[in-house]
């Protein structure tokens, strides 16, 4: 089941439904609500996981209960939205604090799962490197990439007065949400792999592959990266007694690769990753994922690109046809 948000007493009552019921549910805590219940309060009632980073750090507030948010806040605003909620963790009890450890013991005693999901937010620590990353011009639909430009009313879209300073919070923030992160792993909890692409400049399947990256600079090890995206979702779904890991019995989903992603995860991206070929001298782009076989289907991954790709130029040649036509009087 997931949650959004609801009045508290709605929100306690349909998790206790659920854990009736021996459902596992999830929630993008609203940001509007997490004074009233962050992620504590509502893993006290029940929920057994959560998206994002919303309601964690409020979790951590030890000398306030409302984020101190600047005067004219407007939530309505992508830009007041987005700036502000990189402040978050600066506001939140520190690493290794009295605080901080209680707060962490207590989800690992709940036996709660985080989904970060970093990658949908990694735009806003360095805006013009995720505009440019390689496969834009490639795979990223025309109506996307426009969707992901300033414009005062998109979602996500809030490019039009972000500042160095706002990168500077966010990387700050990245510090501090990914210091917990990797402490809750080390401590046994549970943190799985997920991406909400679509938004801030991150493509479908490209955010996935950042996902791990960003996992990685975390502190997580490759193999753990590995666990996270796949065991460790399987648990957190219930469904770890049929996928999740290769072993006798499971279902025999495979990614069929040639080149080792424990090297560097850049190699699982559709574009590959730039390398030099020493015997030409020439930068080639190496790709790691050659075939997926899904439910008995063998996928060959190059010629599903290739198709994605020839989509892509297809769709903005009759944009670009359509663009000179003349306008109707």
């Amino acid at each position: 089941m997931k949650f959004f948000g609801a009045p508290p007493a709605i929100m306690k009552a349909a998790l206790e439904e659920c854990r009736g019921l021996g459902l596992r549910s999830g929630c993008h805590h609203a940001q509007q609500a997490v004074t009233r219940m962050n992620a504590l309060t509502t893993a006290e009632w029940g929920l057994t996981s959560a998206e994002h980073y919303y309601g964690l750090p409020e979790a951590l507030y030890d000398n306030r209960i409302v984020q101190s948010y600047p005067s004219g806040y407007n939530y309505n605003d992508e830009y007041f939205r987005f700036s502000s909620a990189g402040q978050t963790f600066q506001q939140a009890a520190e690493p290794g604090s009295a605080k901080w450890n209680a707060v962490m013991q207590r989800f690992l005693d709940l036996d709660f799962t985080f989904v970060p999901t970093m990658t949908i937010y990694d735009a806003n620590r360095d805006v013009m490197r995720t505009r440019r990353a390689d496969w834009h011009d490639s795979y990223t639909w025309p109506s996307m990439w426009r969707f992901f430009q300033p414009a005062r009313g998109g979602h996500g879209s809030y490019w039009f007065r972000w500042t160095i300073g706002n990168e500077v919070d966010w990387k700050t923030h990245y510090k501090l949400w990914m210091a917990f992160l990797n402490e809750y792993k080390n401590r046994g909890g549970r943190v799985c792999t997920g991406s909400d692409s679509g938004f801030i400049f991150q493509t479908f399947g490209f955010g996935y592959v950042r996902e791990l990256e960003l996992l990685q600079e975390a502190g997580f090890n490759p193999l753990e990266v590995l666990r996270s995206a796949t065991l460790q979702g399987a648990e957190l779904l219930g469904i770890d007694g049929e996928t999740g890991s290769v072993e006798v019995g499971k279902r025999a989903d495979l990614l069929v690769l040639d080149e080792n992603p424990l090297e560097d995860f850049k190699l699982l991206y559709g574009t590959g990753a730039l390398r030099l070929n020493d015997a030409t001298g020439q930068p080639e782009w190496r790709q790691a994922l050659r075939h997926t076989i899904r439910a008995g289907l063998v996928l060959d991954v190059p010629e599903l690109l290739a198709d994605l790709r020839r989509m892509v130029a297809d769709q903005k040649a009759v944009e670009a046809e359509a663009a000179k036509a003349p306008t109707p009087a």
